[in-house]
């Protein structure tokens, strides 16, 4: 069974990229440098509200170059084809901490495969309960011990 490992960021230093709807990110993961992330927010969420905000970050796939540019995670989020909104982190948690999914234990795989798809395949299963909380396979996303939050968002998928 593959392992995801998602973490989480004390917030997000976002600039605009290169190119239309991307925002350039550096963000602290509790690691000995701060990730690159490019992500398509910005006809999302404005600019002002993407910085220093925590968030949840899947860390282990491959990097990817968007643009020319390299992205080393993703930032997770609420999202319709209308609205997408940046998951909220526990307000204690802390650059670093392991989100953990009960029932599905172990060790997060050091990169996930993407030629066997292995994100694609499981990404349906992340969604928002009605109450909000992030879930996979309707289990509760947690982090030390406390749910992952969508703030407005409820009933949608995750990406």
């Amino acid at each position: 069974k593959k392992k995801r490992k998602k973490k989480i960021s004390s917030g997000i230093n976002a600039e605009y990229g290169d190119a239309d709807g991307l925002y350039l990110e550096e963000i602290d993961c509790g690691e000995e440098k701060p990730r690159q992330v490019i992500s398509g927010l910005v006809k999302h969420i404005p600019i002002e509200e993407m910085q220093e905000r925590p968030c949840v970050l899947l860390c282990n796939l491959k990097p990817a170059k968007m643009r020319g540019i390299m992205s080393h995670a993703m930032v997770m989020c609420a999202s319709t084809p209308e609205k997408v909104e940046i998951l909220a982190p526990p307000a204690d948690s802390k650059p670093g901490d392991l989100v953990t999914v009960e029932g599905f234990p172990g060790t997060p795989d050091q990169q996930l495969n993407p030629k066997k798809k292995v994100f694609e395949a499981i990404q349906p299963d992340f969604l928002v309960s009605p109450e909000g909380n992030a879930l996979y396979k309707g289990v509760e996303w947690r982090v030390n011990g406390k749910a992952i939050t969508a703030a407005t968002m409820r009933g949608c998928g995750i990406k």
